[in-house]
């Protein structure tokens, strides 16, 4: 039987009727029964300053703790102008901070995006994608949930009814539970004495 997992979810939109938090907040149940989904508003935090780094806002101080005490994170957020938003970019450096000590390290991460337009914010999740490079953090590659002509998938009232989208971000959600069980399996098991070390390999 698996571990039950926890998993955060931070959506890349202050906007109060914003369809990504929509899409978030019908992600929190339909996650896996082994899993619970906890969201973080990133809406408190100050502007990134390198300055502050050494005695970083208590804001930040809790965002990172969220993110070190989940299994995996669930990124929903919106594209302006063909990219990342600029309050979820300034939540992704400020959790990266100081070098070093990265909260994201080694987090397995599901993407999802919704936009009033026909491409469902994919290309902000192509650039999130090229930053967990650096972040040295664990995508899932499919399903890929892009939410095309969202207020066609949302009711005004923010419900996700549409029971195809529904069960993509449910299909996302359990590859996501997935890695996270493969990745806590590969860190839990023991090296091998036959394992590479620094490019030599070590036989008895």
């Amino acid at each position: 039987m698996n571990t039950p997992l926890s998993f955060l979810g931070i959506a890349g939109s202050l906007r109060r009727g914003s369809y990504n938090r929509a899409a978030l907040r019908a992600a929190v149940h339909l996650v896996p029964p082994d899993v619970m989904l906890r969201t973080f508003d990133i809406g408190g935090l100050p502007l990134y300053n390198q300055d502050d780094e050494s005695a970083p806002p208590p804001a930040v101080i809790e965002l990172k703790r969220a993110i070190r005490a989940a299994d995996a994170i669930v990124l929903a957020s919106p594209e302006y102008n063909y990219s990342i938003p600029g309050v979820l970019k300034n939540a992704i450096d400020w959790a990266s901070r100081p070098y070093g000590d990265s909260a994201w390290e080694g987090k397995p991460v599901a993407l999802l995006g919704a936009s009033v337009g026909a491409f469902g914010a994919i290309r902000a999740q192509y650039h999130l994608r090229q930053a967990f490079v650096f972040l040295n953090m664990h995508p899932v590659n499919q399903p890929e949930v892009a939410i095309a002509n969202a207020a066609k998938v949302f009711t005004s009232d923010g419900s996700l009814e549409d029971e195809t989208t529904r069960q993509r971000i449910a299909e996302l959600l359990r590859a996501l539970a997935d890695l996270a069980h493969r990745l806590g399996a590969e860190r839990a098991r023991p090296p091998s004495a036959s394992t590479p070390r620094h490019g030599v390999t070590v036989t008895g």
